[in-house]
């Protein structure tokens, strides 16, 4: 996970300052993630089990049955099918097992192969929030996108 986070090819797209992360920090960033009814985590690896990346559903709301879906993969696990494989797993996850109803994202404008690993998974665009942080000075965009169970299961 370190990894990742120090690499300059993934981290340009964060929405934290990776240059005081430290082993230390992403232990405690770990063990601070409880699974439970309100966060799943899980590590992706690949078949010789070495960890490619973090997927997630994040901020379940039970009432609306609705959850946050996020993503981090090693620069190397990029492009090359993992991503896919498991962001349709935690889809199926989501509306199969969870049982909710739609699964949102929000995505930095600029950050094309992400959006493009949403939208063939399924993921509508919502809108656009123009300048809507900062980052490393600079105001950036946001994309928003969501899947229905509806659309997940007719794209199956």
């Amino acid at each position: 996970m370190l990894e990742w986070m120090k690499d300059s090819r993934v981290n340009c797209f964060f929405r934290f300052n990776s240059k005081n992360v430290t082993i230390k920090t992403v232990t405690e960033f770990i063990n601070s993630y409880v699974q439970g009814k309100n966060n799943y985590h899980f590590a992706i690896a690949d078949d010789n089990d070495i960890y490619q990346g973090t997927i997630s559903l994040k901020n379940i709301n039970n009432d609306e049955n609705t959850g946050e879906y996020a993503i981090a993969l090693r620069y190397e696990a990029q492009g090359n099918g993992v991503g896919t494989f498991a962001t349709k797993q935690v889809l199926k996850y989501a509306f199969e097992t969870l049982n909710l109803n739609r699964v949102y994202l929000n995505v930095l404008s600029d950050n094309i192969n992400a959006i493009k690993l949403y939208e063939k998974c399924g993921f509508i665009f919502e809108g656009e929030s123009k300048e809507r942080i900062k980052l490393q000075g600079q105001l950036k965009s946001l994309k928003w996108y969501g899947i229905l169970k509806e659309n997940y299961y007719a794209n199956r």
